[in-house]
């Protein structure tokens, strides 16, 4: 089993910065892909970001390239999400996720791959 608990959302004002974590426990992670996604009141669930635990790989979805950077802790077992330039239109509950490293080739946008999940940490950005 694996558990994920994800911390760091807060109210910042537009231009701020945010960072948050996500810190593993339970099996093995050497051989996942770890996700950020996040929902917006009435929107649907979306990808934000990933990283491949072993080798660090990263991936963005095109709307935070340049504002936001994951990256992971193997020592701490933990995935961060440094969120910069913030916009209000970053304002959701964010969610870490853990899956099989097998969707990174196909399928790391895809929220339905990843099996694991945290509790979600809410991020508000004031304008």
């Amino acid at each position: 089993q694996v558990q994920l608990v994800d911390t760091g959302g807060g109210l910042v004002q537009a231009g701020g910065s945010l960072r948050l974590s996500c810190v593993a426990s339970g099996r093995t992670f050497s051989s996942r892909a770890m996700g950020w996604f996040r929902q917006a009141p009435g929107k649907e669930r979306e990808f934000v970001a990933a990283i491949t635990w072993s080798a660090g790989n990263t991936y963005y979805t095109d709307s935070v390239k340049g504002r936001f950077t994951i990256s992971r802790d193997n020592a701490k077992n933990t995935v961060y999400l440094q969120m910069n330039s913030l916009k209000p239109e970053d304002t959701a509950v964010y969610y870490c996720a853990a899956g099989p490293m097998a969707l990174w080739e196909k399928g790391k946008e895809d929220g339905g791959l990843y099996a694991y999940w945290g509790q979600g940490t809410q991020v508000t950005v004031s304008s």
